[in-house]
């Protein structure tokens, strides 16, 4: 990341998320996963509410949402810790923000529950920025909501 955007993170449950919020949230999501890749799937799955569920927001000094992650329970998509919906905003790209964004999604599920696995569906494309961040392949590669997807784990720190 440039050393003049400064990023403040959140992590938060889905009773902490004000109404504004979950729909800045819930836009960026739409506007990325389902218009710009172009991907009709179920956004909205009941997940975001569960009470285990982590929303991690990262903002930029005006307040602008640039990037945001949801972390799973283990049990909810696998038996480990899982992550999803991991997207940085078209104006932050490039600019190294998804290692940051990796690095703050690690920590945060090593604290909330210390000493698990990580587990995650990831796009087949993105398999080289997970495994720079010490994910490694556990499935052969198979079609998800029309995309290529790669099962990955993690193993505790």
């Amino acid at each position: 990341m440039t050393d003049d955007i400064c990023i403040e993170w959140q992590v938060c449950g889905f009773e902490e998320l004000t109404p504004g919020l979950l729909y800045e949230l819930l836009k960026l999501r739409v506007d990325v996963f389902v218009v710009e890749q172009a991907c009709a799937y179920p956004e909205l799955d009941g997940k975001d509410q569960l009470a285990d569920t982590r929303h991690l927001i990262g903002r930029v000094q005006d307040g602008s949402l640039a990037a945001y992650a949801r972390i799973l329970a283990p049990g909810v998509r696998f038996s480990d810790i899982s992550f999803g919906r991991v997207v940085v905003a078209p104006l932050y790209r490039k600019k190294g923000l998804g290692h940051l964004l990796m690095k703050q999604i690690l920590a945060a599920a090593g604290r909330l529950w210390p000493g698990c696995h990580i587990t995650i569906s990831a796009q087949t494309y993105l398999t080289a920025f997970y495994r720079s961040h010490g994910f490694v392949p556990v499935s052969d590669s198979y079609p998800e909501d029309g995309i290529d997807h790669i099962d990955m784990t993690h193993n505790p720190v």
